[in-house]
């Protein structure tokens, strides 16, 4: 080994901690230290003193997180302590009877402290470390033998491949939960879709089979996390004495935890977490199947010990699944607002992710070809929170004799008018425009929709019915209607006629932003719109504008300046505009000159919790009105959270990333301050 200046090698120490520091940062506080680009210039500083002297690479550089040659096979590993699996129980009975047995054998009547965790759905690794450096990751395997994924874990940037902070254990294995977030899983089979290739069940197989590639480039370009939930060998000056505190050292050595761990007193608090976490579980950024239960002082656990394949200490409580196996019965073919042709299956009724599920979405052609799915076929269904069923997988060995082959239609079920399908798009779209009824009917629904003109009691069946008894042919004949019209319909008794008439005539009086919306412009969002109506001020100036001038917009791309750009070249749809107008509907316009000093312009703020004074929406518009983007989820990049009362994950969220927090009364000031 050359002689390595000193300078040289204090600097290449330094960048080494300073880069792993800004990784620690960006993947596990999710609170970036540097922007990307001084980031960037420190890697690249990095990569040029590696290359000029190979032999100062040390195994924790983070270049080194991706190996060279691929593997042959995967090597096996034994676990110094085997990582057994949980029993688990399916109700509150059960979790008392655990609690009960818990007692037995401890002996006592006191209440039990336990540490409850999110159970995360995706892949359970061992990662040791020997004076605080990396030296194997393994799989779960049988419990006593994994597989070496090394290579792999090592790509991961949520796995510190150096421990940091202080009392760092001479012997360190740390278990814990490899997954693959909902964006992530969404995004590598959007990405598989696009290349006609292999998708994924679910993220928990995702993140599996990430952890199994041979080689490491692979596993690194998808957007694996790791959080820690465990330990297993442990050697060290000092042990914490709960199972809550070796968590917190966890944290301090690096580790990413769950943001929802919580240490409560008694079953009864256990049921409860479970009920809490319950709710939240459909909204949280990645799947879990159930909670875990810890009894928390590491004493206890100690005492407690073992049965053959599981802890006495700690039970799981599983959720509702969110996969089963049902038929496929046969295929509709619905036309949405925009014409798109949606394939929508039937099937046999199955109970999954806590409901009865009858119908699953196809998506489109490309979706029936890639699955290779027929009628008659046994399907997975997957079903995660509120996303609507979809059939991830068809179980082809249970294929019966007489399977159908899905035929996709070459005219609208609806008009009967061609089916057409523009190149670089997926999704076929009847040709009818709003001569097709289906389309009429929605584009109907959307316009009287709460987001848009919020025609209160103007309800889906109600529309489909004044459109099949021809009383309404498009969104502008709402305004022609009156109570001779209504009376009689199905449903409709005097008041309720009497009501919907005085709400159509209160949605007359809207916002600029609101009415684009209306309009059901494709790609066109609540977001778009109001950018639109910022930027324009006036339907008017939007009317004129050419793609090359809406590009210039932010956050408008070229998809979306086409589908503007098209929407008001056509003669159709400005002459409806213009029958809303002459009917009543208006809205002030935006004055550009006095909006150029828009105080929140650039500023992203998250609305979370309830709201006493004021609507969500009324503070959202509020905001929006003042140049702010209104987001739904808290990031480093969020300028400021308004937090009434019920605040959750989103308060905690922002006081961890150490953002700017005000309540409703705070946010009332602001602004009645504002010009």
């Amino acid at each position: 080994m050359a002689l390595i200046p000193k300078k040289i090698l204090e600097e290449y120490k330094n960048l080494v901690a300073e880069l792993n520091q800004h990784n620690h940062h960006y993947y596990v506080l999710d609170n970036p230290s540097v922007p990307d680009s001084e980031y960037d210039r420190q890697m690249r500083k990095l990569q040029e003193v590696e290359v000029s002297h190979p032999d100062i690479v040390t195994e924790d550089s983070p270049t080194q997180r991706v190996g060279g040659m691929a593997l042959q096979s995967f090597s096996q590993i034994t676990h110094g302590l085997p990582m057994l699996s949980l029993d688990n129980a399916f109700s509150d009975a059960e979790l008392q009877d655990f609690e009960r047995k818990v007692k037995d054998r401890l002996n006592q009547t006191a209440d039990i402290e336990y540490v409850c965790e999110p159970k995360l759905d995706g892949a359970a690794v061992s990662i040791l470390y020997r004076d605080g450096v990396l030296v194997y990751g393994a799989t779960r395997g049988d419990g006593n033998i994994g597989e070496d994924i090394t290579a792999n874990v090592r790509t991961i940037k949520s796995v510190p491949l150096k421990l940091q902070g202080h009392n760092i254990p001479h012997l360190l294995e740390v278990r814990g939960e490899i997954y693959l977030p909902k964006v992530g899983f969404d995004a590598l089979n959007e990405a598989a879709r696009a290349v006609g290739g292999k998708t994924f069940v679910n993220p928990r197989n995702a993140a599996a089979g990430s952890l199994r590639q041979l080689d490491s480039k692979v596993t690194a370009s998808r957007p694996l996390e790791m959080c820690a939930y465990s330990v297993g060998q442990y050697q060290a000056e000092s042990t914490p004495t709960t199972h809550q505190d070796m968590l917190q050292a966890l944290c301090g050595w690096g580790f990413k935890l769950n943001d929802y761990v919580e240490t409560v007193t008694g079953v009864d608090a256990c049921a409860d977490y479970y009920q809490r976490l319950a709710k939240r579980r459909n909204k949280l950024p990645y799947d879990i199947d159930g909670i875990v239960y810890k009894v928390n002082e590491l004493a206890l656990q100690e005492r407690l010990g073992f049965v053959a394949k599981a802890p006495r200490w700690a039970i799981a409580r599983k959720f509702p699944a969110q996969e089963e196996m049902t038929q496929l019965l046969g295929v509709e073919f619905q036309v949405g607002r925009t014409g798109a042709i949606t394939p929508v299956a039937r099937l046999d009724p199955v109970f999954v992710g806590g409901v009865t599920v009858s119908n699953a979405t196809l998506h489109n052609r490309d979706e029936i070809q890639r699955l290779g799915v027929r009628i008659g076929d046994v399907v997975i269904i997957r079903r995660a929170g509120d996303v609507i069923p979809q059939i991830a997988k068809v179980v082809l060995e249970k294929r019966p004799l007489d399977a159908e082959v899905i035929v996709f239609p070459e005219r609208c079920p609806v008009c009967q008018s061609s089916v057409q399908r523009n190149t670089g798009e997926v999704v076929a779209r009847c040709s009818g425009g709003l001569f097709c009824g289906a389309q009429i009917k929605e584009a109907i629904k959307h316009f009287a929709s709460r987001k848009a003109m919020d025609i209160d009691g103007l309800g889906d069946k109600l529309v489909e019915l004044m459109v099949d008894k021809a009383i309404i042919f498009s969104v502008a004949d709402l305004y022609e209607l009156d109570e001779s019209r209504l009376v009689g319909l199905e449903r409709m008794a005097e008041k309720s006629v009497a009501n919907l008439v005085a709400a159509i005539d209160v949605s007359k009086e809207t916002t600029l932003a609101k009415f684009l919306y209306a309009l059901g412009i494709r790609e066109v969002g609540e977001a778009t719109a109001q950018t639109l109506a910022n930027n324009f001020g006036a339907i008017e100036m939007i009317a004129q504008s050419s793609v090359e001038e809406l590009l210039e917009i932010d956050d408008i791309g070229p998809v979306v300046a086409r589908h503007i750009a098209n929407f008001f070249r056509n003669p159709d749809n400005l002459s409806i505009i213009e029958a809303l107008r002459n009917a009543g509907v208006k809205w002030p316009d935006i004055d550009l000159l006095s909006q150029g000093a828009q105080p929140l312009k650039g500023q992203t703020w998250v609305l979370t919790g309830g709201m006493q004074v004021m609507s969500r929406a009324e503070a959202k518009d509020a905001l929006q009105a003042l140049g702010a983007k209104v987001a739904s989820s808290v990031s480093a990049k969020t300028s400021q959270v308004v937090a009434g009362p019920g605040a959750g994950s989103k308060l905690t969220k922002a006081e961890k990333l150490g953002i700017a927090v005000m309540d409703e009364a705070e946010l009332m000031a602001f602004l009645s301050a504002q010009p």
